[in-house]
């Protein structure tokens, strides 16, 4: 059980807020808006115990650390910005694959990251062409 302390609190708040997944720095930043003190190694204890408690959930990308969620209510893919490399939530799944593999294999479970570039970045370099 993770106890309810104001590093804590600024942690859950953090992850709320943005509504996406976020490294532990992204972490860190915003929480300091709330407790100023707050170092890296409070946040990583932090997302430890809140990921044995299944309240958060770690998103894996190769070749990149691990990015920070709340537990999802319901199955859900992500969106990946090559420009600012936010990661978002897309509250959305293809669904039904098992059409998409060879004869005979069997589909148990799947993750899908689309790539590409987010509203801002995208207007942004728009903008700059």
């Amino acid at each position: 059980m993770v106890r309810n302390t104001q590093q804590g609190n600024a942690i859950r708040q953090a992850l709320k807020k943005a509504g996406r997944p976020l490294s532990a720095q992204e972490i860190l930043n915003l929480a300091q808006k709330k407790v100023p003190g707050l170092g890296i190694a409070t946040v990583y204890r932090n997302l430890k115990s809140l990921h044995e408690e299944s309240s958060v959930v770690a998103v894996e990308l190769p070749g990149q650390p691990p990015r920070w969620e709340l537990a999802p209510a319901k199955h859900h893919h992500h969106f990946l910005c090559n420009i600012c490399d936010k990661l978002y939530e897309i509250n959305a799944c293809p669904e039904d694959l098992q059409h998409l593999l060879p004869a005979g294999y069997t589909l148990e479970e799947h993750d899908l990251l689309l790539r590409g570039l987010c509203d801002n970045c995208s207007r942004n370099k728009k903008q700059s062409e």
